[in-house]
């Protein structure tokens, strides 16, 4: 039995961040699919109360395994409040998936509050969350994973959103530090992951649009390959999407680390100099 199966059952918790739409309801759906119970946390309103009523259709009992809470992961408060109602009411968590994220756009020189809210809500959000549920998780000893949602921005760092990436870049050290250390913590069954979409359809996404674009995946796509990556024990989680192979994602994801050992410009992909160069290295075969 791999270490998802020990964790998705009937009888575990799982905790799952921005739950009202998107990946972390279509993972929320999934849990509650399983028999596990499932808290949902995110804004309050109408699409955190249609989401819970989405998930407790799923659940063999919706009205002791389903709860909707509402969290501000911005607010570390808000974080510590959530743990301690999940642990109250349901005793320990086994999946805590920090999936909240927020994608205003930003600025090199823009809006000072846009780049705080980014940090808060992407970066810190994640930070605040794994440091709130992790010890508890550890401390009961029975197998448990935490899921934090990053992106392929926070990898490449496209020109265009630096706030974002920043934010992604920050989830994607933190969560390689956050497994080295559950790994080396003596009698420790968590285990960490980094969930890294690609192009998928959710709200976060969909800037006006109504229909998924082709080159889209949908957010139950990305579920079901990331559980498909969970079930190997896969710590990085690299999605491709209809538009982009894994092979694609791999080369620009060798060519940006290759700006630092080549001595090329930052972000060089996309420096004048350097367009026809990255071109032949995309057709070349992998090495």
């Amino acid at each position: 039995m791999s270490k998802l199966q020990t964790v998705m059952k009937s009888g575990n918790v799982a905790v799952i961040t921005g739950a009202a739409s998107g990946i972390g309801l279509a993972m929320a759906k999934a849990c509650a699919g399983k028999g596990m119970a499932v808290v949902l946390g995110d804004l309050g309103g109408d699409r955190l109360a249609t989401a819970s009523e989405e998930v407790a259709a799923l659940s063999a009992n919706p009205q002791s395994d389903i709860a909707a809470i509402e969290t501000d992961v911005s607010k570390l408060d808000d974080l510590e409040a959530l743990e301690r109602a999940v642990i109250q009411r349901f005793g320990r968590v086994h999946l805590m998936m920090n999936n909240a994220g927020i994608q205003p756009g930003s600025s090199l020189f823009g809006p000072q509050a846009a780049w705080e809210n980014i940090l808060a809500v992407n970066l810190m959000g994640v930070v605040n969350g794994a440091r709130t549920f992790g010890p508890g998780m550890i401390a009961h000893k029975e197998p448990a994973l935490i899921i934090n949602t990053g992106s392929k921005q926070g990898i490449t760092t496209p020109p265009g959103d630096p706030a974002y990436n920043i934010s992604k870049a920050g989830v994607k050290a933190f969560t390689e530090a956050l497994q080295h250390e559950l790994r080396n913590t003596p009698d420790c069954n968590v285990t960490a992951h980094l969930l890294i979409p690609g192009f998928v359809f959710t709200a976060l996404t969909a800037n006006g649009r109504t229909e998924k674009p082709e080159g889209a995946w949908t957010a139950e796509e990305t579920v079901a390959f990331m559980l498909e990556c969970l079930d190997r024990g896969d710590f990085y989680i690299l999605c491709p999407d209809n538009e982009v192979t894994r092979a694609l994602d791999e080369k620009r994801i060798a060519w940006a680390a290759g700006d630092i050992t080549e001595n090329r410009p930052p972000l060089s992909r996309w420096h004048p100099e350097f367009t026809d160069a990255f071109k032949t290295y995309l057709s070349l075969p992998k090495q």
